[in-house]
């Protein structure tokens, strides 16, 4: 998800060609939604990554401190996978 206009947002999807879905949010709607934090002396929004299952649910959430201040992809992936675990 990003802040960008959706024809920005596109545009960069397919550049970089990113082999997953995303979705702009220009109104900044799901992001105040989720409450994500604004710092303005760190360049602006901070990163929010969450997983939310099939039920709408948030079952991981991490709020950033700073730009650098993210999981890993492994660890991401470890919580998705154990969602699997959850529905079987």
């Amino acid at each position: 998800m990003g802040p960008d206009s959706t024809d920005a947002f596109s545009a960069y999807w397919r550049t970089e060609r990113l082999p997953f879905p995303g979705m702009p949010d220009p109104d900044h709607v799901v992001a105040r939604r989720y409450r994500q934090e604004i710092n303005i002396l760190k360049l602006g929004r901070m990163p929010l990554v969450m997983v939310i299952d099939c039920a709408g649910l948030i079952r991981f959430a991490h709020r950033a401190s700073s730009m650098s201040d993210i999981p890993s992809n492994e660890a991401l992936l470890e919580i998705i996978d154990g969602l699997g675990a959850l529905s079987g």
